[in-house]
């Protein structure tokens, strides 16, 4: 389980990491079902972004693994081509989503969105990293 506790704890992180790089973001946590926990829109952050970060929560959750990887193989000829058109449009190709573990299993996962692919990815990993510890 993902409390708002943790889920506050994470976005701090990822705030810090997005405050270090010079990039304001949207942060998003879900918990085991795919639901949202908690999301921040940094001051500045693209309005257009906060659907798009959600979602990326929503599909590391919904696939146990990170966007990143999700967008590797959904390009034509690849084995998910296609995918993001699945869910109601709810899914995300792109990076920033990864999923949250404790004690081996996925209990949530972080969507970022709101600057480029590695920096979606770099306070994604920020905040992943704090919820692992």
């Amino acid at each position: 389980m993902i409390t708002l506790g943790d889920a506050r704890r994470v976005i701090t992180a990822a705030e810090a990491k997005a405050r270090e790089i010079g990039q304001p973001m949207n942060i998003a946590v879900v918990d085991a079902g795919g639901n949202l926990v908690s999301h921040v829109r940094m001051d500045g952050a693209w309005i257009g972004s906060i659907d798009i970060s959600i979602n990326k929560a929503f599909t590391a959750r919904a696939f146990d693994l990170e966007t990143a990887q999700l967008a590797e193989n959904s390009q034509p000829g690849q084995q998910f081509f296609g995918i993001h058109a699945s869910n109601h449009g709810r899914i995300m190709i792109f990076a920033g989503g990864i999923p949250l573990r404790r004690d081996g299993s996925i209990v949530g996962a972080i969507g970022v969105s709101g600057g480029s692919g590695d920096q979606d990815q770099t306070v994604a990993t920020a905040g992943a990293a704090l919820f692992s510890n």
